[in-house]
């Protein structure tokens, strides 16, 4: 098991917020995440992926893993199996999100089915932060008074939901996923505690400021 984070960076909106690889962390290019990642200066370990959306060849020298276009899985989704495969616990998915909303749509699948496999995840977006939590719970301090915090279930329902430190409280109860009943909650400038008995949760975060 390794200690470090994986960050991927896909070819959707990126944000460079809290991109920060240290010593014993992995960085992935998604395909045409590199072409964010070389806008920014910095050199993924690997580039992965069918190439179909980058414009250009990753320098000589550069570690590239090719796989054919006609396959079963998303570049994301090949970069998140190579890291557990390596022993990653921790993944930061970035140019996750904007694009092809069928793109989104697959993250927040590989998300949700990170988090009911244990393993620490989010998708970082340039306005927003998006949390899984299966049949456990989440823990945010740095929120802001205010600040929006929107809670779905992923799946057909989740039971036992308690939310705390939010504007609009709830214990024990029921969410399900045709109903958006968590929408456009809000900070209550504390800490917000985000629970979840059986299924698995969606959290998005939004940072301030681009609440609408």
């Amino acid at each position: 098991m390794r200690s470090g984070i994986c960050f991927i960076v896909g070819a959707g909106e990126f944000t460079c917020r809290g991109l920060k690889p240290a010593r014993g962390d992995l960085l992935l290019a998604a395909d045409g995440g590199y072409e964010a990642l070389h806008a920014q200066g910095l050199s993924p370990h690997l580039v992965i992926g069918d190439m179909d959306s980058l414009c250009f060849t990753p320098p000589q020298g550069m570690s590239v893993l090719r796989f054919p276009r006609h396959k079963d899985e998303t570049d994301m989704a090949l970069a998140i199996r190579l890291a557990q495969g390596m022993g990653f616990r921790k993944f930061r998915l970035y140019g996750a999100t904007g694009g092809r909303q069928d793109h989104f749509q697959a993250n927040l699948q590989l998300l949700s089915a990170l988090a009911r496999s244990r393993y620490d995840a989010r998708i970082v977006a340039p306005n927003f932060t998006v949390y899984a939590i299966a049949a456990g719970t989440l823990q945010l301090r740095d929120l802001h008074r205010g600040q929006t915090v929107s809670v779905f279930c992923a799946g057909d329902e989740a039971l036992g939901v308690t939310l705390r430190g939010l504007a609009y409280e709830i214990t024990n109860a029921r969410l399900t996923g045709d109903n958006p009943l968590g929408v456009s909650n809000q900070a209550a400038g504390e800490t917000t505690r985000i629970s979840v008995r059986r299924g698995t949760l969606l959290v998005f975060v939004m940072r301030q400021g681009c609440a609408d």
